[in-house]
C-alpha cells in the first residue's frame, strides 16, 4: 500500500510511526506524512478508500502536504 502512494501516486511518504500485529495479523496502524500536490492527495485518499482503510486525519499548515 505504501510503495503505490509512492510510485503510482506520486506522493512523498515519511513514515513517522507504526504499530502492527505480530505476522501482519489483528489491526494496526502507521502515522504518515504525505506529500503532493492537492490533486496527488485526493488520488490517494481515494485509493486509500477503496481499500477500507481508515483514514484519520490531522490539519496541515502547508498546501502540498496531509
Amino acid at each position: 500500500m505504501i510503495s503505490n502512494l509512492i510510485s503510482i501516486q506520486g506522493l512523498k511518504v515519511n513514515i513517522s510511526a507504526a504499530l502492527l500485529g505480530g505476522n501482519a495479523k489483528g489491526d494496526g496502524w502507521f502515522d504518515l506524512r504525505l506529500e503532493g500536490t492537492p490533486k496527488q492527495i485526493d488520488s490517494a485518499l481515494i485509493y486509500l478508500s477503496d481499500l477500507d482503510i481508515e483514514v484519520w486525519t490531522e490539519s496541515g499548515s502547508d498546501l502540498d502536504g496531509w
